[in-house]
């Protein structure tokens, strides 16, 4: 198996050399250079094209978004980008998320080498599976150029959802939906979400995603959706024309009581080397909703999700996997369908159906 080709873009040294720290005993990735800019990059990897790049944002001269915007442009490059969780990193890694990039890794500004020791698995492991996405040419999501726009936006848009199902959806049954995500998540689930109408089902969402991030992708979705659109807290009611996302950093649950469903946030150790985890989501989810509730499982490396989606599958769930070609990274939906944890394996394009059909259902 060849070595995964990792080029750095950073202007700090002491970063270019941490991350050639870290990844020199891996047999399996070689780093093939390093640049502290955008323009002594983009000479290099055209002599030499790395499989994944590893961006900062915060550079002098061509920032690091304007440089992926480039490079998603001309020669798409699997591309991680390596931010600190300031207010305004954070604003502009999620622009980069919605711009083509297939990862966010946390920065911290302190204690750098600590923080890459210890997290040197996860850093490898997001490393190979970049390298395995595939990001599109010229990727312009729903919100490619909306996020700059969503967040300047005085008034919410309501964009044209997908048209209701023949036949109106039964108002008294509290059938809510749960997804999870990881890799290539941010951009598959704004492209479902946007094309829900203002009643859909509530949603309950896990997208793997560093702390300070889901606030402001919460915040930047709502003004892309027609329903209403937040960062989850513990004992909120998952009602209709509600989304909540797990924040990061917690686990989040589904709960029952007196025929309502709310969601708890709660802290705790990862599981499946994730907090939030998907599989926590979808196992309480299996134990209090049975066969009234639906679970969608998108892109993602690794199996986060896959035992969850198989116990409410087991309880009569209705379950449906995003499908590989259109997915960045196609391992949590290829680990559910191994475990017969799958129902019906549908493009992106087709989810949005999928749910109201599903609330449609009698």
């Amino acid at each position: 198996m060849m070595a995964v080709k990792v080029y750095v873009v950073d202007d700090s040294a002491v970063v270019r050399q941490a991350i050639q720290h870290l990844l020199q005993d891996e047999r399996d990735i070689e780093l093939i250079g390093s640049a502290p800019n955008a323009m002594l990059a983009a000479v290099a990897i055209r002599k030499r094209r790395p499989d994944v790049l590893l961006l900062d944002i915060e550079m002098p001269g061509m920032d690091g978004l304007t440089f992926l915007r480039q490079i998603m442009d001309e020669d798409p490059i699997p591309t991680v980008i390596c931010s600190t969780l300031s207010t305004s990193g954070s604003q502009v890694a999620l622009e980069a998320l919605a711009s083509g990039a297939v990862a966010v890794m946390a920065k911290p500004r302190m204690g750098l080498k600590q923080f890459l020791d210890e997290s040197r698995l996860e850093v490898v492991q997001t490393l190979k599976a970049a390298a395995a996405s595939r990001p599109c040419a010229g990727a312009k999501p729903a919100a490619a150029g909306a996020a700059s726009a969503a967040s300047a936006a005085p008034a919410k848009p309501r964009p044209a959802p997908t048209q209701a199902v023949a036949g109106v959806h039964a108002l008294s049954v509290n059938k809510p939906v749960v997804m999870g995500a990881s890799t290539g998540g941010t951009q598959a689930l704004e492209a479902v979400l946007t094309r829900l109408p203002v009643d859909c089902p509530g949603i309950a969402i896990v997208q793997h995603m560093p702390e300070n991030f889901t606030r402001m992708y919460a915040e930047r979705l709502n003004k892309l959706c027609a329903m209403e659109v937040r960062e989850a807290r513990s004992g909120d009611r998952l009602q209709r024309g509600t989304v909540l996302i797990a924040p990061g950093g917690k686990h989040m649950q589904l709960t029952k009581s007196m025929g309502q469903y709310f969601v708890k946030v709660l802290d705790g150790p990862p599981v499946n080397r994730h907090k939030p985890s998907v599989d926590v989501l979808f196992r309480s989810a299996a134990e209090v909703a049975g066969k009234d509730v639906m679970g969608i499982i998108l892109t993602g490396m690794g199996d986060d999700g896959a035992r969850g989606m198989k116990a409410m599958h087991d309880g009569g769930a209705r379950t449906v996997a995003q499908d590989e070609a259109s997915c960045v990274v196609f391992g949590m939906p290829m680990e559910a369908i191994k475990l017969g944890g799958v129902d019906d394996v549908r493009p992106l394009s087709g989810m949005a159906d999928a749910i109201l059909r599903f609330d449609a259902r009698a």
